[in-house]
């Protein structure tokens, strides 16, 4: 049958209804049939469904906005949902703007911020209310079921401006937030509590820098790199959380669009990840598929083409952005015999199926997910939430002992853009939270006196429209102590929105300058992404720094309970803080981590002269840490292989790794323990030290010891080679703990004969 425009605008005319209902499995079309019985399989019920569909309901519920089939009683559904820290702002989202129930949803803080914490604990914890609020929002037919988050590339380069989006830096880092953001998200249930999304599939780290622009930057990356670094995040998601659903990037993978590359997603992702348990699907990134034509990518040279490059390949829906023609043409892709019913076919079993395991056709179950309402949506425990999540995320970068400060009596100028923030806090992918709970805010409620001056965000210095230097100086001049209140936020690094400087804004910087000069005690707490903090570090008059990130709701409030001391700073730094010179000397675009002659290495893995090394935080107390005992000082490996009986090699455990931590301080506090091997095995160069496992240890007391066990798997001790193949490779083991300098180490040597834990998937010989 073919199709012609005229013919699907009187289509749509007739089929425009709620994106938000459900299908009616009790008196609708399909109640009596396979779809709605709740004994049959999910695979059985999404080919029923799809079965009864003619080929023109079919075309038109390939794309995010499906349109539904009113004949056979199926809604339209929007499967643009957001909910990276809370119930965000989408088309599938809907919020009441009445002020009434589902006005708003709790927004907690961000994920580089929540990621410092360093806790897999609370991420689960953070996690599990999203998506209670998100079925909540759902139940009411506010939202759908799916929902696209996590964003997992690895943070490599300071100047990409998602990367407050990311976790950080570190593979192993992000894969056990990974692990814990996705059991919290989807459930542990036999239903899936929502579904999330792993994105963006793959070596996506570019915005807009220098000319460069994401829909037709072709990142190129070698086999070692992609293995090592690039989709370690995705293998989890993908193997070993068995996601439901994944997004593929914008961006070509050395010479194909990722959303067109079989490689990528059939030879790596269903193949060798084996993601084909639950016939999962794959969505494209928005209007990424208009990136295949020739102003962009050049692969596809019509639109036709490219929706049938991308079916074909295996994405199974398209996002598409309202207002940004021209669609995806997935009716000439059908009608040119370019895309098969088959595939289209493959598509929709697969997306259906994936609504189907979150309950989507069980409109009578009586599964407690259905019944959560606006009633667990914001609670006393989700605000207590959003707090701590904030909270135990700030760093305390610089300390020369004013902090924890006592502010009885004391008269407090909080200056800078964020001191009466709102959104500004949130970062991006954001809801309508209930309340912002800004520095002003906490100040008022501690019952503090403050005199307020707003400041620059980006501004240059001098400059002629400077009207924040004189309100701020006289605030500072009429306080005991200053609060400044900056950094960067959206207008400086945001999606679609790249830096080419790391510095402090020279505004900024010079009015903290003036500020420090006062010679009031002075505190800095900077917002958002990481500056080069040299000038602050090295300013004997800046008496404290604090990173907050996006802290999210509840900011203002966290950022005084550290403060203050009502709790103690215990976070890490979850990338490295290069210095301001680094920028000049390699490309944003370049996608290499080892050092040459001409570039320095990127991550706290290749590079050696940081301003602050990732994993770096300061604590009100004083610790002393150590290993626990090893059972062994030397380890052979084939023991190690044989002993294990997990499916994949690379997840055998290592033997117990312990960690005991000593307060040797006057304050309780907890504390990151951070794991890391150094050596010299496998494939040269040798990374400077590699991040293994992590443990966050909680109130620990003056005087007393915390211990816990960091788990470390084979995967994580083990080098990857030329070809990406993942291999143990016998050697001395140097095992350190915490960052700078190390507070124990061991060595343990591995002996008898290197074992390859995984072999890599090779790409196709034209990329």
């Amino acid at each position: 049958m073919k199709l012609n425009k005229p013919f699907l605008a009187i289509y749509l005319a007739f089929n425009l209804v709620e994106a938000s209902k459900t299908p009616d499995c009790i008196n609708g079309p399909l109640a009596k049939t396979l779809a709605c019985d709740t004994t049959a399989s999910p695979p059985a019920r999404a080919a029923t469904l799809v079965q009864a569909l003619n080929i023109t309901e079919k075309l038109v519920n390939l794309v995010d906005m499906s349109l539904g089939a009113e004949r056979i009683g199926l809604p339209a559904y929007a499967w643009w949902n957001e909910a990276l820290h809370g119930v965000a702002a989408s088309p599938g989202v809907s919020f009441n703007q009445a002020g009434q129930e589902f006005s708003h949803a709790t927004s907690f803080a961000n994920t580089i911020t929540l990621a410092a914490a360093f806790d897999n604990d609370l991420v689960y914890e953070v996690a599990d209310t999203i998506s209670t609020e998100a079925r909540a929002f759902s139940n009411a037919e506010l939202a759908g079921l799916d929902y696209w988050t996590p964003n997992i590339n690895p943070y490599k380069d300071p100047r990409w401006g998602r990367g407050h989006e990311t976790p950080g830096e570190d593979p192993v880092h992000i894969k056990g937030y990974v692990q814990a953001l996705l059991e919290g998200l989807e459930g542990r249930d036999k239903i899936r509590k929502v579904i999330a999304t792993c994105k963006h599939f793959a070596a996506y780290d570019l915005e807009r820098w220098q000319g460069a622009l994401r829909y037709r930057f072709n990142a190129v990356v070698t086999s070692q790199d992609l293995s090592e670094y690039y989709l370690q995040p995705f293998q989890q998601c993908a193997r070993d959380s068995k996601v439901g659903s994944f997004m593929c990037s914008y961006n070509a993978l050395n010479g194909t669009p990722a959303c067109a590359s079989t490689y990528l997603m059939d030879d790596i992702l269903r193949k060798h990840w084996n993601w084909t348990e639950h016939n999962n699907y794959i969505t494209s990134d928005c209007n990424a598929i208009q990136d295949f034509l020739p102003n962009f990518h050049n692969f596809s040279q019509t639109p036709a083409q490219a929706a049938a490059d991308a079916y074909n390949a295996g994405t199974d829906t398209v996002c598409e952005v309202p207002g940004y023609p021209p669609p995806t043409d997935v009716i000439g892709a059908y009608n040119q015999s370019l895309l098969s019913e088959e595939i289209i076919d493959r598509a929709l079993r697969r997306l259906y199926e994936g609504l189907i395991r979150a309950g989507y056709l069980d409109s009578a179950s009586p599964h407690p997910y259905t019944k959560i309402s606006w009633s667990q949506v914001n609670t006393p425990k989700a605000q207590a939430l959003a707090l701590q999540s904030a909270t135990d995320g700030i760093v305390l970068l610089k300390n020369n002992g004013l902090l924890p400060l006592d502010l009885t009596n004391k008269t407090v100028a909080l200056i800078g853009h964020w001191a009466n923030a709102t959104r500004q806090m949130l970062g991006g992918y954001s809801g309508i939270p209930p309340y912002y709970a800004n520095p002003i805010y906490a100040a008022t409620q501690l019952n503090v006196t403050f005199h307020h001056a707003p400041g620059p965000v980006n501004q240059s210095s001098p400059s002629p429209n400077d009207t924040w230097t004189s309100p701020a100086l006289s605030a500072a001049s009429k306080s005991d102590i200053i609060l400044y209140l900056g950094g960067t936020d959206l207008s400086i690094a945001a999606e679609d929105r790249d830096r080419d400087s790391i510095a402090w804004p020279s505004a900024q910087l010079s009015l903290l300058t003036s500020l420090a000069q006062m010679g009031k005690p002075t505190i800095v707490a900077r917002l958002g992404d990481q500056v080069d903090d040299t000038p602050l570090l090295s300013n004997p008059n800046i008496s404290s720094i604090l990173w907050v990130g996006y802290p999210g709701q509840s900011g203002g409030t966290a950022l005084f309970n550290i403060i203050t001391g009502v709790s103690s700073p215990a976070a890490r730094l979850p990338v490295t803080v290069y210095p301001e010179t680094y920028t000049s000397l390699i490309p944003l675009t370049a996608m290499s981590l080892r050092p040459t002659s001409a570039r320095p290495g990127r991550t706290y893995r290749w590079y050696p002269s940081p301003v602050l090394p990732f994993g770096h935080g300061l604590h009100y107390t004083t610790f002393t840490a150590k290993f626990g005992v090893f059972e062994s000082l030397t380890i052979n490996i084939a023991e190690l292989v044989s002993n294990c009986n997990e499916r994949y090699l690379d997840l055998c455990r290592f033997p117990q790794v312990s960690v005991w931590v000593s307060n040797t301080g006057e304050l309780k506090s907890d504390y990151v323990a951070l794991v890391f091997v150094r050596g010299e095995y496998g494939p040269e160069p040798y990374p400077i030290k590699t991040l293994v496992g992590y443990k966050r240890i909680r109130d620990i007391e003056p005087g007393t010891t915390g211990a816990a066990p960091v788990g470390v798997v084979l995967g994580d001790l083990a080098r990857v080679d030329l070809g990406g193949n993942r291999v143990l490779f016998p050697g001395r083991y140097e095992f350190l703990l915490d960052v700078e300098g190390g507070r124990d180490r061991v060595v343990i040597e591995l002996v008898g004969e290197e074992v390859v834990l995984e072999k890599f998937p090779q790409p196709p010989a034209a990329g």
